[in-house]
């Protein structure tokens, strides 16, 4: 593996992609953060001297959001100030074809490896790409089999009456799950007055 990488490599950046995808994870997730964070050391010791993180996507989905950190990064790629790139999975660099072939494309063109937990991957290599290529189409298909579980979930909660989204201005969910009128007096005669006919 360490063949892979030049002195060509090792003379521009080393680029760390930091990134979970909902606030949620950002909560209750630290450890994925600790890791992902952890690469920089994986850099240096891999030879890198300078090693830039880009952490501007945290709590940002990869699915179609607009990902300025990824932005960042395709430009550093493109200028070819990246010698490589580093993320916990390859795959999580971009959730979705179009990106991750872009990725793969511009990393191809300027010489940038790719470097996750389980590897150095250079793109212009085929058996690299293959490889790459194909960590891509199953992080896509994760994705969508993840999307259509959730839809389901929803339509089956929707058939039994169990799907509750929003309720309207002037009722609380109660602990039972009913829908009650707000105990508050003022907001009770608001809605009365509402309902006054002039």
């Amino acid at each position: 593996m360490m063949n892979k990488i030049t002195p060509d490599h090792l003379a521009r950046s080393a680029y760390l992609y930091v990134r979970q995808s909902t606030s949620d994870q950002l909560v209750n997730n630290p450890e994925s953060r600790r890791r992902q964070y952890a690469l920089a050391s994986r850099a240096r010791t891999l030879g890198w001297q300078d090693v830039v993180v880009i952490d501007d996507d945290l709590g940002r989905s990869g699915g179609g959001t607009a990902r300025p950190g990824f932005e960042r990064l395709l430009a550093a790629i493109c200028t070819g100030g990246a010698g490589a790139v580093l993320a916990n999975e390859a795959s999580r660099l971009a959730r979705n074809g179009r990106d991750w072939h872009t990725l793969l494309e511009f990393c191809t063109l300027v010489n940038t490896l790719i470097i996750d937990e389980d590897g150095i991957y250079d793109p212009k290599l085929t058996n690299d790409r293959l490889l790459l290529g194909m960590k891509g189409t199953f992080s896509e298909l994760e994705l969508s089999i993840l999307r259509q579980r959730s839809q389901e979930a929803l339509r089956l909660k929707a058939v039994r009456g169990d799907l509750h989204t929003s309720v309207a201005v002037g009722y609380l969910r109660s602990a039972d799950d009913r829908l009650e009128l707000d105990p508050d007096k003022r907001v009770r005669e608001a809605l009365h007055l509402g309902s006054v006919p002039n």
